[in-house]
């Protein structure tokens, strides 16, 4: 099956992605695909502990997820994968994670972001992370809850940030 859902969210395994989202695409699996959060082993044994049993968990680096996601493991499962930034989603689509849309869910602020919906900030480099996932041909969206409308990122860009 592969891939149902890939968004980014600051949060990653947390109870709106448990209640929300795996339910509403029928996943049977969630990934993390994050270098810092991949190599340490208390985090990764805290995040598996919240997921409902019957749900597979892999927490690894954005290239241990993309090898996963390429062999057959992970083939038959609707996998439920979650980036921590924009950074991490294009570095890994660039490593091999095949990526056909991506869904922007919680982007915290921090210095130098501008707030454009309630749950993204972005700065420049977020900008040029889309654009760069855009151009491989990878569409982006802005969907906090499965019953929120879908929003194309380039619609919170005109509203513009405040």
């Amino acid at each position: 099956m592969g891939i149902v859902l890939a968004r980014i969210d600051s949060r990653l395994i947390h109870g709106q992605v448990l209640e929300a989202w795996v339910p509403h695409v029928q996943a049977n699996c969630i990934m993390v695909a994050n270098d810092r959060i991949g190599a340490l082993s208390l985090q990764k044994k805290i995040m598996k502990a919240a997921v409902p049993r019957g749900i597979e968990v892999f927490i690894g680096s954005l290239v241990e997820v993309a090898q996963q996601l390429a062999g057959a493991r992970y083939s038959g499962l609707k996998v439920l994968l979650l980036f921590d930034s924009s950074r991490d989603a294009l570095r890994g689509h660039r490593d091999g994670i095949p990526l056909t849309e991506l869904n922007l869910g919680n982007m915290h602020a921090g210095e130098g972001k501008q707030r454009y919906s309630c749950t993204l900030a972005l700065d420049a480099e977020d900008i040029a992370n889309f654009d760069a996932l855009e151009a491989c041909g990878v569409k982006i969206v802005s969907q906090c809850l499965p019953a929120d409308h879908e929003r194309d990122w380039h619609k919170l860009m005109a509203l513009g940030g405040g």
